[in-house]
């Protein structure tokens, strides 16, 4: 059993092929209840009806593309006399508010990254450890999280890897030594204090 289209295409195709069909087999077909007369009308109809919605679509895809392109010319001519009113008044002044304008704000300083937190050994192996932590709380946002080690009770800190996420696998650690472990949040503007530590045993 044949089904009925339900794109649009498809309808206007099975219209013309059946109006062909009723047109060119009234022996078969000879008083069908819908005539062929009407078909053609209605068909005829939704050409031209579908023949104005695409015009209508192409005249306003070519009127949003000439009102983008006044808008964009706008915004230069605007640039050039606000550039004109800076080095006029200077780019600080409150009379540029006079055109609409404001003074450049001046650039806040970024604060040195915060401290990183909650510092967990996720994952211990064969001479590998998985770290995680939170991102600070407080502070300018960390570029990269410098992870350092030392050698339990006492050694130096040493730095062992940076990391640009919350998260890092550390491969060949050394076996049957105990390591102290912590993260240091930094970015441009400088480091925050050391997280916790946590302790492994590989």
């Amino acid at each position: 059993m044949a089904q009925f289209p339900s794109s649009e295409s498809d309808v206007a195709t099975l219209a013309d092929e059946m109006i062909a069909g009723l047109t060119e087999h009234t022996d078969i077909y000879p008083e069908p209840p819908v005539t062929v007369a009407n078909m053609v009308s209605i068909r005829d109809a939704y050409a031209g009806a579908r023949s104005g919605v695409l015009d209508a679509r192409a005249a306003a895809q070519q009127a949003t593309n000439s009102k983008d392109s006044l808008l964009s010319h706008l915004a230069r001519l605007m640039k050039k006399n606000i550039r004109y009113a800076e080095t006029t008044v200077g780019a600080g002044s409150e009379q540029l508010g006079l055109i609409g304008w404001g003074p450049r704000r001046t650039p806040t300083p970024l604060p040195p990254a915060g401290q990183a937190r909650e510092l967990a050994a996720t994952y211990q192996g064969e001479q590998t450890v998985d770290l995680e932590w939170k991102a600070p709380v407080t502070g300018g946002k960390p570029s990269a999280y410098r992870v350092t080690r030392r050698e339990r009770p006492a050694g130096p800190w040493l730095d062992v890897a940076t990391a640009l996420t919350t998260r890092i696998q550390l491969t060949d650690q050394e076996r049957g030594k105990e390591f102290e472990y912590r993260v240091i949040a930094a970015n441009k503007s400088g480091e925050g204090e050391p997280s916790n530590t946590v302790v492994v045993v590989l």
